[in-house]
């Protein structure tokens, strides 16, 4: 049976395939009450009283659209039509986007995920400095051609190019990690890059921090084989820590990769809402 009769539905149409404009017609077919919205005018989405909101776009469109549903007290959809689609894969979604909007639409089965903050922009996956910014200007040129694995190609080139970060971490106020680190993420989700994961749970109100302790570039083959396996946390080299407060020292103008996008920050603290936001799962 129909879950919801009323969707107010965002979408980012310059993601990844390019079918975000598409899903409203889907969610029609599936029997709910469309109001459209460009990504800008989420205040006006939750406005028009939906009983449920709909995301189409890639991971970064997702942070501020869980913000909106949880405030509004209504599950979210997602519908992925980026490129990587992280969450969607960490969660088991369909990538096929009539397929998930009608999931969308119908589906009864949620799950509460936590919304991380990096000050105060939020995100569902992941927030890393060092390789993973570079990996993601290195592959964003080729993502069109060549879909998720454009990071693989990415992270390879940043491998060979990218240099040491100086950084510190502190987890609820103790001390993880201060020197120069290839990379050092914070994880919700944990899923990221289009294909590489950290062991996380997006549901325990915490967050896992990783620094990759900088060493020899030869063994970058090593952490990335552990990237794609979900076990670099266990690697000689590797801190790891969960908290619920994560304080980040970089210099000014550290490059982030926040959930695909882009971003500069300095000394920055990461906070958590513990299962903050209801996803629609399954039927």
């Amino acid at each position: 049976m129909l879950a919801v009769s009323r969707v107010a539905l965002l979408v980012n149409p310059e993601s990844g395939s390019g079918d975000a404009a598409g899903v409203a017609g889907s969610l029609r077919e599936a029997g709910a009450e469309v109001a459209a919205f460009d990504l800008d005018r989420i205040d006006d989405a939750v406005a028009s009283g939906p009983e449920r909101i709909v995301v189409a776009g890639g991971d970064g469109s997702l942070g501020p659209v869980a913000v909106a549903a949880s405030r509004a007290g209504v599950p979210l959809g997602v519908v992925p039509v980026g490129t990587a689609n992280d969450l969607a894969r960490k969660l088991g979604l369909p990538d096929d986007p009539a397929v998930a909007a009608r999931l969308a639409a119908r589906g009864t089965v949620t799950r509460r995920l936590d919304v991380a903050w990096m000050g105060e922009r939020p995100f569902l996956n992941v927030a890393s400095i060092g390789l993973a910014p570079v990996a993601a200007r290195k592959a964003s040129r080729m993502k069109r051609v060549l879909g998720p694995f454009a990071y693989a190609i990415g992270g390879v080139r940043a491998a060979v190019a990218a240099r040491p970060v100086r950084c510190r971490i502190d987890g609820d106020g103790d001390e993880l990690f201060a020197g120069e680190v290839w990379q050092a993420t914070v994880a919700s989700s944990g899923a990221f890059g289009g294909g590489a994961e950290l062991e996380a749970d997006p549901e325990d109100g915490m967050l896992d921090a990783v620094a990759i302790e900088a060493g020899s570039r030869a063994a970058l083959a090593l952490r990335a084989y552990g990237l794609r396996r979900g076990s670099v946390g266990s690697q000689r080299g590797v801190r790891s820590r969960r908290a619920r407060v994560v304080d980040l020292d970089v210099p000014e103008a550290t490059s982030f990769n926040v959930d695909g996008e882009l971003v500069e920050s300095g000394p920055v603290r990461f906070e958590v809402d513990a299962r903050a936001v209801e996803v629609v799962v399954g039927e």
